[in-house]
């Protein structure tokens, strides 16, 4: 998995059809808002329902992010860890967060934005509650999502985001919580 980086840079630059960013923070911003409307600026199920969201773009991200790359499957938590970080977010948003705070047991770490995208020119609402709004809260069920179709049953929450305190980086803490094993089809021996 040494040569993960690289393969995130080669498929961005080659491999991937590309969008305004500007285009794309926009869209995502006014999805954001309209949610913050329909559910009564209730942001509990906003974030619900971002990691929703995030979690089906997950299920089929995972199989372009495979058909384009050509990855060897990953051989612990670590090289997926990697493969999240430097391939996956790289192809996607061409960001490579930091990974560290791995446990002891290596079933945890962090993923650490020094940039985000989906969080440019954002302000949270004047409301006495909006700092419970994990804006990007997409990209958590995107990792659960993607992950849980290469038989990985993760937890993935944020523990800080610079939209709700820009003197905290954005982190995502990632928990492995068990690997799944493949199920043949009722019926099918």
């Amino acid at each position: 998995m040494s040569k993960v980086r690289s393969v995130g840079e080669e498929v961005w630059k080659h491999k991937t059809d590309k969008i305004n960013s500007e285009l794309l923070t926009l869209t995502y911003g006014s999805i954001v808002a309209q949610l913050v409307a329909d559910f009564d600026h209730d942001y509990a199920k906003v974030n619900k329902q971002l990691d929703k969201m995030g979690y089906n773009i997950g299920l089929r991200l995972i199989e372009e992010l495979l058909a384009k790359t050509g990855l060897p499957r990953c051989q612990n938590f670590r090289d997926t860890a990697e493969a999240v970080a430097k391939v996956g977010f790289k192809m996607f948003m061409n960001i490579t967060p930091t990974i560290s705070n791995w446990s002891v047991d290596s079933k945890q770490f962090s993923l650490v934005f020094t940039e985000n995208p989906l969080a440019e020119f954002v302000e949270l609402p004047d409301k006495p509650n909006a700092r419970d709004l994990w804006y990007s809260n997409i990209y958590a069920g995107v990792i659960r999502g993607a992950l849980e179709m290469v038989q990985l049953q993760v937890e993935a929450e944020f523990v800080s985001d610079a939209v709700q305190d820009p003197s905290l980086p954005t982190e995502i803490r990632v928990r492995l919580v068990k690997v799944l094993e493949d199920e043949i089809p009722p019926g099918e021996d």
